[in-house]
């Protein structure tokens, strides 16, 4: 009998190699090389005919006599979700969802699958990580034991197609995509391979069948789904769900989008009853903002279609160490470094002795360089610990140069302040041109932060 050979395939991009290397040759990722055992010729030639599997011969057709059909879209019943995915559940779409340990990707599943099947709708909810028994008990807690969806506790994709092929599902969840895999196949499930053959057939049943189908995907300590990239290329959506598990507040935002708009966001909080929408998000967010406090901005944030108030919040402190801290949370750090350069430059603001903490409420996180002017705001007004009035709101682009730069839909940003009662806005002076303000907002129009400091009394020293 031939002694089994030992080889080492890397999780990310399935490069194989008789040796274990610190990082991939063909990839270049580290520490992903895993220890597997070489499948025998005859189950090889059985994955090279599973690899092989026929098309359909389909015909080469001019786009102009392709028939124009409208996608048809069906509601989740959650109206957070039906934003992110741009309007609704596609017919036939592949949307992954991703996210951390305990986030609530299940919860939020289970949900979809008791609202679809009350509106008349088959959906299964296939799972290979745990029991019928299991996903009964959270369908009691969340108050869907009576909506009529099927279960199916299995891990064997031939099994799940035929049942799939059974019921004739209307939606189908996934839970994992991680867990599912191939007999044919000599890898073990959570593998390269198996990851990328699994969503395969999977993507292919739901374009024949119309079925939509979800996906559950773990992540890595990166934050990255877990498997081969391919894996995020092949399906219609990618959807990742943010927020620390010790704060209420759940984020759904989708990545990737053929349906809609990518970097849409749905906001959720956390219950004992499931993932609550949170219909309000800026009034949410703006709750338990403290009035009359030093460091402490709003601005109005775009997240895809949707603006949200957030509050930017910075603490500035004397050092008694040699090199200040720099700590920016839902703010990257590179930008945070520029920014203070920028005020030290360009407004006379000196922040080589002072420790900045930077916190945006809530757990969000601002990427858009709208947020820059509100930063400096926010950082100026603790440094000379002078509050800065509760209806104001900031927002610009800072140059390297001191100057504000124009942000994008500025319309929409100061309807969103009017209607939470903000009626002083600073914002770019590029801005004001051909720009339509509701009667009960003032908007400021400044060239340079010194002008935005200046605007908002922070100019002089501090008590």
């Amino acid at each position: 009998m031939a002694k089994a050979k030992t080889i080492y395939v890397c999780s990310e991009c399935g490069y194989e190699t008789p040796k274990w290397l610190g990082k991939c040759p063909d990839c270049g990722s580290w520490n992903t090389l895993e220890e597997q055992e070489s499948a025998p010729a005859a189950l090889k030639s059985e994955e090279k005919k599973l690899k092989r599997a026929p098309g359909s011969d389909a015909q080469a057709v001019r786009v102009d006599e392709i028939p124009g059909e409208s996608m048809e879209r069906r509601s989740s019943g959650i109206a957070e979700l039906d934003r992110v995915l741009g309007g609704g559940v596609v017919d036939g779409s592949l949307v992954l969802v991703g996210g951390d340990p305990g986030i609530g990707k299940s919860t939020l599943l289970t949900q979809l699958c008791a609202n679809m099947a009350a509106e008349g709708a088959t959906a299964l909810y296939v799972s290979g990580e745990e029991s019928a028994r299991q996903i009964k008990m959270r369908a009691r807690r969340l108050g869907a034991s009576q909506a009529g969806f099927y279960v199916l506790s299995e891990n064997d994709m031939n099994t799940v197609e035929k049942r799939m092929q059974e019921l004739s599902p209307t939606v189908m969840i996934v839970d994992s995509i991680q867990t599912m895999y191939l007999p044919e196949m000599a890898s073990a499930p959570g593998s390269v391979s198996q990851v990328r053959e699994c969503a395969s057939m999977l993507m292919r049943l739901a374009k024949v069948s119309g079925c939509s189908v979800f996906l559950v995907g773990h992540v890595t300590k990166e934050g990255a789904i877990a498997g081969p990239r391919i894996l995020e290329h092949m399906v219609d959506a990618v959807l990742y769900f943010e927020g620390d598990r010790q704060h209420q507040y759940r984020l759904l935002r989708a990545v990737k989008n053929r349906f809609g708009s990518v970097n849409e966001l749905g906001m959720f909080e956390m219950t004992e009853q499931g993932m609550r929408e949170v219909e309000n998000a800026s009034e949410a967010l703006l709750s338990e903002r403290a009035h009359d406090a030093s460091g402490s901005v709003v601005m109005c944030a775009l997240e895809g279609s949707r603006p949200l108030l957030t509050d930017v919040q910075a603490l500035v402190s004397t050092t008694v160490f040699g090199n200040p801290r720099r700590m920016a949370s839902g703010v990257d750090q590179g930008r945070l470094a520029l920014l203070l350069a920028v005020l030290e430059k360009r407004v006379g603001l000196r922040m080589y002795d002072q420790d900045v903490y930077i916190n945006i409420a809530g757990g969000m996180s601002l990427t858009e360089p709208a947020a820059d002017l509100a930063l400096c705001a926010a950082i100026a007004s603790s440094h000379r610990n002078k509050a800065i009035a509760g209806g104001w709101s900031v927002m610009g682009e800072v140059g390297l140069a001191g100057e504000v730069r124009a942000i994008s839909q500025a319309e929409r940003r100061i309807a969103e302040c009017a209607r939470l009662g903000f009626d002083h806005l600073i914002l770019p002076k590029y801005n004001l041109r051909n720009l339509r303000v509701p009667d009960s907002i003032q908007v400021l129009g400044v060239e340079t932060v010194a002008q935005a400091v200046a605007a908002l009394g922070l100019h002089g020293s501090g008590r």
